[in-house]
């Protein structure tokens, strides 16, 4: 195990050395038939096949070419339900996310790996100058986010942080509120996110499935004896995954559902394309010898903002809360439903031509938006903005950790009065062998 450096990162995720940075026609479905988009999926669980591969066959510009997964059960089931769509068997099988990344004729991918995965193989698409929608939360750590976004810059492809928050059109309503003025000077913005990761999880090491390449879904996790509550139901891609408990791969609530609601409270404030300035706060983890799951089963954390906004973050339930000093607005986001302000007059405005407009496709329809019209500056949240808000999330899971208030430079992206928290902004990687092979 060893600390991030640039050169193993990209060694690890089995990225090749970046060419002269041309995005190739090719790339932009310029040679496909009628422009169609090719598209690989990379990771087939719960939610690449429910939400993701089931949304993306609809459009009728995409064609999906190859699936992939680690686990082989769910990746010949991905391919049955593609070639069910198109009436044919074209689809391509791969286990190894490096070798369906080979896969000619490869415009664009869908990275639905878990979240220890994402920067792996989300860089290793971008170097390859494919265009990336990315599963949130962006990254497991921090450092990984600020490599993702710059080498997205670097190659000019499109990238979409595949969170769909923002498209909520209660969320809408309120950051169309904000950003113009009707709310008059932001003062503070609370979220909220639900309830859902407990003590749990049976440690007990069991036999590794038939179906699972077990070393190469660890990848560059530290390695720890197979459980099934460590990774995923068995022939089934229903329920929450017991990896989204399991701080090795992931971070629980505070990023998971965070990546949602902090995406608007940044496009509230209008920083998102930076961050706050401090954060504290608290919270708790399971109690030693409950059981293998290790995440926040609870938080609260109060962030600050260079232009004195205060942004409250709590587990409680999905919803948003601006206020200013003209008026608040509160919406909730997902089941929960609903919108209220301090004056209802506020909920009936009926916006200007001259105020600003916020886009407000579907995530999968901004992808396929911008890759059609090579307009990669006009993702509703690229790979900037997709780190800016797991960063949010981050740094807050970091004072908690740490205990204490943090101050933050947005800027430099480093904690400033404490040199034990920004070890924690990169993480340690294990060397997989994971040889790519066929199914």
């Amino acid at each position: 195990m060893s600390a991030l450096s640039r050169r193993q990162f990209i060694k690890l995720s089995g990225a090749v050395v970046a060419a002269p940075l041309i995005v190739q026609s090719r790339l932009l479905g310029e040679n496909a038939p009628s422009n169609r988009i090719n598209l690989l999926m990379i990771g087939t669980g719960r939610q690449g096949t429910n939400a993701n591969l089931r949304t993306l066959l609809g459009f009728d510009e995409v064609r999906v070419i190859g699936v992939c997964d680690v686990d082989r059960w769910r990746a010949q089931n991905a391919k049955e339900l593609v070639d069910d769509y198109y009436k044919d068997k074209g689809c391509r099988l791969f286990s190894d996310f490096r070798e369906a990344l080979e896969l000619k004729d490869v415009n664009a991918v869908m990275d639905s790996t878990p979240d220890h995965w994402h920067a792996h193989v989300s860089l290793a698409a971008i170097r390859k100058g494919y265009h990336v929608s990315t599963e949130k939360p962006l990254t497991r750590y921090l450092v990984e986010g600020r490599m993702l976004a710059n080498a997205a810059k670097e190659k000019g492809v499109v990238f979409r942080t595949d969170s769909e928050c923002r498209t909520d059109s209660y969320m809408h309503k309120i950051a169309m509120l904000a950003r113009n003025g009707y709310l008059g000077r932001i003062k503070r913005i609370e979220a909220g996110v639900p309830k859902g990761d407990e003590a749990g999880g049976n440690a007990a090491p069991m036999p590794v499935p038939e179906d699972l390449d077990y070393d190469l879904w660890l990848g560059p996790a530290p390695f720890n004896e197979y459980t099934l509550d460590r990774v995923h139901p068995v022939r089934n891609i229903t329920g929450r995954p017991g990896w989204m408990r399991c701080l090795d791969y992931c971070e629980g609530m505070v990023c998971n559902w965070g990546a949602h609601l902090l995406d608007v409270a940044q496009l509230v404030n209008n920083t998102e394309r930076t961050g706050p300035v401090s954060v504290e706060g608290e919270g708790e983890y399971p109690a030693p010898g409950s059981g293998l799951w290790n995440v926040l089963t609870r938080f609260k954390l109060q962030y600050r903002y260079s232009n004195g906004v205060v942004l409250d973050y709590i587990m409680s339930k999905p919803y948003l809360r601006v206020e200013g000093d003209e008026g608040w607005v509160q919406g909730y986001w997902s089941t929960a439903g609903g919108i209220s302000a301090s004056d209802p007059k506020l909920l009936r405005i009926k916006f200007k031509d001259s105020d600003l407009k916020i886009p407000q496709r579907t995530d999968k329809g901004d992808f396929v938006h911008c890759i059609k019209n090579r307009a990669p500056g006009e993702s509703m949240a690229d790979a900037e903005v997709g780190h800016r808000t797991c960063s949010v999330c981050q740094i807050g899971h970091i004072a908690i950790r740490r205990g204490k208030r943090l101050e933050w430079d947005p800027v430099k992206e480093q904690f400033l009065n404490d040199p034990e928290a920004n070890k924690l902004l990169a993480g340690k990687y294990r060397e997989y062998k994971g040889k790519a092979k066929k199914i």
